[in-house]
């Protein structure tokens, strides 16, 4: 799927978010000695959304969405959510660092594609880019692994 608007670029973003949600929420499921930290990560998800319609819906006009401001190719950003049974911790782990590094790209090349046309917006796209950066030492480190 293409995305060429900022409300397509908004609500690709939404489902991305309410996907990971959904993963993070399958994993406190499965592996309560870290359920709160998953579920942190789910809760903060649904803030990202709101963050993110409210810089949208403060700065758009007609004008602004007719512009195609955006030529993104979601192909690149789908994320691999299922968790089939049977899945070992690690692995699900190494799910989760995928899944956030793919997401942190998605909105970074959103960012960028709309810092020419809006501030709010692209803005809003980096906040969530610093906060989702910040969980990838958490989640190395549940793997064992520096967080460099």
């Amino acid at each position: 799927m293409s995305i060429t608007t900022c409300s397509g670029a908004i609500s690709f973003s939404k489902e991305l978010e309410l996907q990971s949600a959904g993963f993070y929420e399958e994993l406190a499921g499965r592996f309560a000695k870290d359920a709160e930290l998953f579920l942190g990560f789910s809760k903060e998800n649904r803030k990202f959304i709101v963050q993110v319609e409210r810089a949208y819906y403060g700065v758009i006009t007609d004008a602004l969405e007719g512009c195609f401001a955006f030529d993104l190719d979601t192909g690149p950003f789908q994320l691999k959510t299922a968790l089939p049974d049977g899945t070992r911790y690690p692995d699900a782990l190494s799910g989760a660092l995928e899944m956030e590094q793919t997401i942190i790209d998605y909105y970074k090349a959103a960012a960028e594609q709309s810092k020419h046309l809006m501030a709010d917006v692209p803005r809003a796209f980096n906040l969530v880019v610093k906060k989702r950066s910040e969980r990838i030492p958490k989640i190395k480190g549940l793997l064992g692994q520096p967080a460099q």
